[in-house]
């Protein structure tokens, strides 16, 4: 008979919530581990594969008509401005999850014309590399990581019919398989563990989920689509006065230059955005509370999760719980 990995699992003597980050959740002390998941504060990226965007893409069919225009008919200018407007991230999937990244936001994509059953992911543009590739690198953390636990966000579904959904769906069961956990298990370190389920696989199309007893709903995402740090601020101020949903959610804290904001800073960037406002955000972040409460925050989701110590900001939050 199997051990569970509870009884396998020392008891730890010391609390550091941080530690390293390729296992701050085993580093978690124990009077945490029956809290669900959604009341526990966890870093998460936002559209987490733009690090590896297709310089030669096409703009997705997805983005309006005038930028497929522009970009069609004066390539060699905006074509670079709408690169440097895409990119969110610059740590590969491996390395956030190993900087303690635990939520991840996947835009997926078929693209127009392909014949064949390969999915990508998006952003403006395409990436270079295919989803299944991506699951089964996580895949392969995850082995080596036995305590750690994603949240893996399918979303938008840029021109995935049926039989894409399907592909999918069966890839996703293929790759993990026994660490999925289904949607009727209350999520939490300790129900997880004991079953050997590290994978919760959230996904934005309700026809699948009905299907499928190891997809959840889509776990709602605050996206505040505003430009400057302190807008932002306000507006998830204001959903945070409206109430916490009762399960998972997230925060996002990034920054979305709209066309109007990019035609203003042609010679600009996400990342440059981005750096100007986290020493704001990031205060932010460290008033913030986990918890069941109604303005308590659960995932807080950001771009270029490696600057102004942002994980180690969200994971710390966690120490507010053992009060």
């Amino acid at each position: 008979m199997k051990k569970s990995k509870m009884k396998e699992r020392p008891k730890k003597k010391s609390v550091d919530l941080y530690g390293e980050g390729p296992q701050w959740m085993s580093n978690l002390p124990e009077s945490l581990w029956g809290i669900p998941l959604s009341n526990l504060s966890i870093p998460g990226s936002h559209d987490s594969m733009t690090y590896c965007l297709d310089k030669e893409s096409k703009v997705s069919v997805n983005e309006s008509k005038l930028l497929q225009f522009l970009d069609k008919h004066m390539h060699p200018i905006v074509h670079p401005i709408i690169l440097r407007w895409s990119i969110t991230q610059a740590l590969t999937v491996l390395e956030q999850l190993n900087a303690g990244i635990r939520y991840f936001d996947f835009r997926i994509a078929h693209k127009p014309d392909d014949p064949s059953m390969d999915l990508y992911f998006v952003h403006m543009l395409y990436t270079t590399v295919v989803v299944e590739a991506v699951l089964w690198d996580i895949l392969r953390w995850l082995r080596n990581h036995p305590w750690e636990v994603v949240i893996l966000a399918f979303r938008n579904f840029d021109g995935l019919e049926e039989d894409h959904h399907c592909h999918l769906v069966a890839s996703i069961k293929k790759i993990f398989a026994g660490r999925l956990c289904p949607r009727n298990v209350v999520p939490t370190l300790q129900n997880l563990w004991s079953h050997d389920y590290q994978v919760i696989v959230s996904y934005e199309d309700v026809n699948q989920v009905t299907q499928h007893c190891e997809l959840w709903p889509a776990v709602p995402y605050w996206w505040g689509d505003k430009t400057s740090a302190e807008k932002l601020i306000q507006y998830l101020e204001r959903r945070k006065q409206n109430g916490r949903p009762v399960g998972l959610f997230v925060a996002g804290i990034n920054l979305t230059g709209d066309l109007g904001y990019i035609l203003t800073h042609l010679r600009g960037s996400v990342k440059e955005m981005t750096l100007s406002a986290l020493p704001f955000l990031n205060k932010w972040i460290k008033k913030q509370h986990p918890g069941s409460k109604k303005d308590c925050i659960n995932i807080i989701a950001g771009d270029f999760i490696e600057k102004n110590d942002f994980v180690k900001n969200v994971i710390d939050l966690n120490r507010k719980l053992l009060k």
